[in-house]
């Protein structure tokens, strides 16, 4: 028998899923995942304000520059990814974009963790990050209350360090500060 061949998804399915739902088109895949539980939005919104607030505005020790979208639509080639925390330098963020995703790769993506993302988060996307240039990536787990900080080089994601519970870290790119880990998790 002949195989059925696959729709590719295209921009206009992201309009078919539920309102409760969040959709991401990766390879061609339209990928439709639960909205997050309240440990994971929970984690990225301490996130965004423990770095984002001294690295966007310059508070609190950091040296702004920057700028943090939480849940942003960014298209990489064809693809469409909803990273949780995904942030860029200043002078290469486009502002002057009509389209409701963002077209430039940022500097460094965060990824919460949770049962129904980890697969997708670790295998489809950190693939298509290394692709696409982004220059970091941090994963964090709320439920084993862990992290782990990436740095791409030579197109491959070298593991800088694995951090757990109530640990105090300093981590690319945003090592200017120091980060307790304890305020990210519920």
């Amino acid at each position: 028998m002949a195989e059925l061949a696959r729709k590719i998804a295209t921009y206009e399915d992201l309009y078919s899923i539920p309102e409760n739902m969040t959709g991401e088109i990766i390879d061609g895949e339209l990928i439709v995942t639960p909205r997050p539980s309240r440990k994971h939005a929970y984690a990225t919104s301490a996130l965004d304000k423990k770095i984002g607030t001294p690295y966007q505005y310059g508070e609190g020790g950091g040296p702004g520059g920057w700028i943090f979208l939480m849940d942003q639509e960014i298209k990489l080639g064809e693809n469409i990814v909803v990273p949780d925390l995904a942030a860029w330098k200043r002078e290469r963020f486009p502002v002057l974009e009509e389209t409701n995703w963002i077209s430039v790769a940022p500097n460094w993506v965060c990824e919460i963790l949770s049962p129904s993302t980890f697969r997708n988060d670790k295998v489809k996307k950190m693939p298509l990050y290394a692709r696409h240039a982004v220059e970091h990536i941090w994963l964090i787990d709320p439920v084993a209350m862990t992290m782990d900080v990436f740095r791409l080089e030579s197109g491959r994601w070298v593991l800088l360090g694995s951090y757990a519970e109530q640990g105090k870290v300093r981590v690319e790119p945003f090592q200017e500060i120091e980060l307790d880990l304890s305020d990210l998790w519920l």
